[in-house]
């Protein structure tokens, strides 16, 4: 199994680049860039449970932490809304050295992608980045959690021993996977989202890489 986004394509670091902008926005009206930070956090772990993953409910979010904390500046409103829903237009940046990687790993293993999010906003980013090929199938979750991969173990037949999870998130790609009995390949990104964060299992079934090309040198 492996993860898609800031696994193999970039995904993040938009966001990050759009919560930038939004923080200068709000510099004339002398908001802190970490208080608006800490407040759109909040919201969307708060939206998160009610809305599920996803660029619209990142755009709801963006925009109710902005006119909470800055009521008079709503005639920016649809600066802030387009920035937010500018990054379902994005095309797909593939990272470095993927689909050389999943050539060769889908001549040697059974792979299947397994992501969380939005349906539509997933399957068109996996339509787009021409990887699909690759992938024996798509798995596109509401949640990665230990029960939903313990589900697509007994659905697909898996042998636990022979079956890991690759991915950037420890959250949503390590730990459960192996709370369900499975291996897992940790591949740090640089953006991951913060509420991604959350320390690896310390576990020898965790195998930590630097890159996702260096999944060569280990199947």
């Amino acid at each position: 199994m492996i993860d898609a986004d800031d696994t193999l394509w970039e995904n993040n670091v938009y966001f990050e680049r759009v919560i930038e902008e939004v923080k200068t926005m709000l510099e004339p009206f002398g908001i802190a860039p970490q208080v608006f930070r800490k407040h759109l956090d909040a919201l969307e772990r708060k939206h998160i449970a009610i809305y599920g993953y996803g660029t619209l409910n990142f755009t709801r979010s963006l925009l109710q932490a902005f006119e909470e904390l800055v009521p008079s500046g709503r005639d920016l409103r649809h600066r802030v809304e387009t920035l937010g829903l500018d990054i379902l237009n994005r095309p797909v940046e593939i990272i470095e050295g993927v689909p050389e990687t999943l050539e060769y790993l889908s001549g040697r293993h059974l792979l299947y992608l397994v992501t969380k999010g939005d349906p539509e906003e997933q399957s068109r980013k996996v339509e787009r980045s021409g990887l699909a090929g690759y992938f024996e199938g798509v798995e596109i979750l509401p949640e990665k959690t230990a029960r939903t991969y313990e589900q697509l173990r007994n659905q697909h037949g898996w042998d636990p021993q022979r079956t890991w999870m690759i991915g950037n998130s420890p959250r949503s790609d390590v730990n459960p996977a192996v709370s369900a009995g499975l291996n897992a390949v940790f591949i740090p990104h640089p953006y991951t989202w913060v509420l991604e964060h959350e320390e690896p299992a310390s576990d020898p079934r965790v195998l930590l890489l630097e890159k996702f090309a260096d999944l060569c040198l280990h199947f």
